[in-house]
């Protein structure tokens, strides 16, 4: 069970009628905790929003399941910018540091968090990796979440910026299966675009199933190995756009 959210590893659907009562109660106080857990967090992610706006730092949440290529568009994009661009990286893993050893190689300065049970970032946890990163004014910082399309959604961290990357690999109806997560990003960078003639994934079915939950997300597709797109990232950061 994630010591944050509350989410469990094992869930399960029940129907007890002899319990029903019980049942009720216990929804009602896990409900309440859920309340209380995210309050919290999205008063500690304004105090971070207002800390990186005032530095001028633009902030941008970096969410997908496993294995999509957020750490490998990462470093292509400190290769690219990072000559004219301030740049720093949060790095989300349950364990290990082989994603921030990476990063750090690629040449930018990062922090890693390692969750152990826990399934996302929060906004305190963001703020202790500001602390220690201490990132340059005008700069930008790239949070690149724990692994999953669930629990990541619900917690605000105080970024400017939400960005999903989806992997055509991973096949069709994600936005529809786990609408919270695309209904809350402001871009999808659609990878892995040169394993398309290998795959079974429509492009025109996944755009129509993202504006089925999100009809104003931008789309950009990408191969963040053979660099399909990478311009049209670039050109999305330097704009920055702010979730206002």
């Amino acid at each position: 069970m994630c010591a944050t959210c509350g989410c469990s590893d094992s869930a399960s659907v029940r129907v007890d009628h002899s319990h029903a009562d019980h049942s009720h109660a216990e929804a009602s106080r896990t409900v309440v905790l859920e309340q209380d857990v995210l309050a919290k967090n999205d008063h500690l992610a304004a105090h971070n929003r207002a800390r990186l706006a005032e530095l001028g730092i633009f902030a941008v949440n970096l969410m997908s399941s496993p294995g999509a290529g957020k750490t490998t568009l990462l470093e292509q994009t400190v290769h690219e910018l990072g000559g004219s661009t301030p740049l720093a990286v949060v790095e989300g893993d349950q364990e290990t540091l082989l994603d921030a050893d990476r990063i750090k190689a690629s040449g930018a300065p990062v922090v890693q968090i390692n969750t152990g049970a826990g399934c996302h970032l929060d906004a305190t946890m963001l703020s202790r990796a500001l602390d220690t990163l201490a990132p340059a004014r005008g700069s930008v910082v790239f949070v690149e979440n724990v692994g999953n399309l669930v629990c990541p959604a619900l917690f605000d961290l105080g970024e400017a910026a939400r960005v999903v990357i989806m992997s055509v690999t991973e096949g069709p109806g994600k936005p529809l299966k786990y609408p919270h997560m695309f209904a809350s990003t402001d871009l999808v960078l659609l990878n892995k675009i040169d394993l398309l003639p290998y795959v079974s994934f429509s492009v025109p079915e996944f755009l129509h199933d993202l504006r089925h939950v999100n009809p104003d997300a931008r789309v950009v597709e990408i191969s963040a190995t053979r660099g399909d797109g990478l311009e049209e990232w670039y050109g999305w950061l330097r704009q920055r756009p702010g979730r206002g």
